[in-house]
């Protein structure tokens, strides 16, 4: 056991010697030296685990001396220690000696470790006291779960969500295609879910990239741990690009007299006045950035809300769900579950239950999501399971010319019955007949 202690402590030695950002400070200041110490890894309540400290860039006029340091720790109930005293060697040897600090976690969250002088020693170890750089800086972060396994299982279910969401709206997308039309396709919904995107990337990537944010998340929430994880941040950026494709096919396929509403328009213009005053405050030190954030978070569950409102309504008006793609519902309620599981999961892992209504658009997306795709299930499940005729009080859903053919005939037209192979025969051929090819070929 021992002499495995030993060897990890080597091999974390020399990968330390080539990494300065584990140390107090990256740029020391001259007759300064560093006292630098690993990275925490996450432990399990119960286990045990060490951080290794030592000295570094030590002026070759100090001779070799051992400091007393006393480690504390900011929460109470996540780890203890066995001794908060370590007896650091200082000596400009490119031999580097190590000290541990052995740590016992107790209970589940985040707390942060940090070290300070001790009192215990005599006034003639003053100048190597004085000479430490900055260790005030020198700030190690513990995450202690209950089960490591269940953080795979987080990751896990944090990218399948991810790919359902993101998938979710490739089904809308292709169906447009299909059909060389977006007749049937709210465009309140597209406006509203436009701007619920946007400030959705904003919350996403300033919490999650931006330090100073996440700073304020921290001091706000002690223990906690950040909630938005790397694939919300490639989910919201994705659905915003989505959401900008789909309102281009609007723009080139066939529509029947869909346009924004005035009232969407008053609704966004609401929406973008209360973030730019928002802004403004922020930018003028009024107020937090991460308030800011969490202002620009009210707007996208206040879309959430109503954004799905336009679309349900267009399809009970017109007693279908025709040009609506289903897929995209069961994707989006499928996402909307297991965005909520994986919440509930990081709470309980790290005893932080807070964290969920740390981050309100998250909860509140994945709520609201799926109480809407129930809506819209019952809605062409069972409500508009078979679409009236043409003439019983809506629009007539006709087809534009299609994009290959002639003469208006559609790729499908007599072809019903027909088997899948042969609709892609007669697909490929015409293919061949615009571009002036044999069929055969292909």
């Amino acid at each position: 056991m021992a002499v495995a202690r030993i060897l990890f402590l080597l091999v974390f030695l020399i990968g330390e010697s080539f990494s300065a950002h584990n140390c107090s400070l990256d740029t020391i200041h001259k007759n300064k030296f560093q006292v630098c110490a690993n990275q925490f890894s996450t432990v399990t309540i119960g286990e045990n685990a060490s951080i290794y400290l030592y000295s570094r860039d030590v002026p070759h006029n100090f001779s070799i001396h051992s400091i007393e340091l006393v480690a504390s720790y900011k929460h109470e109930g996540i780890v203890d220690f066995y001794d908060d005293i370590v007896n650091v060697t200082v000596t400009d040897s490119s031999f580097i000696i190590g000290s541990e600090l052995r740590v016992h976690a107790t209970g589940a969250g985040r707390t942060e470790i940090s070290f300070n002088y001790s009192s215990n020693q005599a006034s003639d170890d003053d100048e190597y006291y004085s000479s430490i750089d900055h260790l005030n800086q020198l700030v190690r972060t513990v995450s202690v779960v209950h089960s490591k396994p269940l953080n795979i299982i987080i990751a896990v279910v944090g990218w399948i969500y991810f790919a359902a969401w993101s998938i979710s709206f490739y089904p809308q997308i292709f169906l447009n295609f299909y059909r060389r039309s977006v007749v049937g396709l709210n465009f309140d919904f597209l406006a509203l879910n436009l701007t619920g995107f946007l400030a959705y990337s904003v919350f996403n990537v300033g919490l999650y990239w931006i330090p100073e944010i996440e700073r304020q998340y921290f001091e706000d929430h002690p223990g906690g741990v950040n909630p938005v994880q790397l694939n919300d941040v490639i989910f919201a950026l994705h659905a915003l690009a989505a959401t900008l494709f789909t309102i281009f096919q609007c723009l080139i396929l066939k529509r029947d007299k869909q346009r924004v509403s005035f009232l969407a328009i008053a609704i966004l213009i609401v929406l973008w006045g209360f973030i730019i005053v928002s802004l403004f405050v922020a930018v003028g030190k009024k107020l937090q950035w991460l308030q800011f954030l969490y202002f620009v978070s009210y707007v996208k569950l206040a879309v959430t809300l109503i954004k799905y409102v336009p679309q349900a309504y267009m399809n009970f008006r017109r007693k279908s769900t025709v040009g609506w793609s289903i897929g995209n519902v069961l994707l989006d309620f499928t996402g909307g579950m297991l965005s909520m599981l994986q919440m509930f999961l990081i709470s309980y892992n790290y005893n932080d239950w807070k964290s969920i209504f740390g981050d309100p658009t998250k909860f509140g997306l994945g709520l609201f999501s799926v109480c809407f795709d129930l809506l819209f299930m019952v809605q062409h499940y069972i409500l508009y399971r078979h679409p009236p005729a043409p003439g019983d009080g809506y629009s007539k859903i006709e087809e534009s010319k299609p994009l290959l053919g002639g003469e208006g005939e559609s790729l499908d037209s007599n072809s019903d019955g027909l088997s899948f192979q042969m609709k892609m025969r007669i697909f490929v051929a015409k293919i061949s007949a615009k571009l002036g090819l044999n069929s055969t070929t292909f």
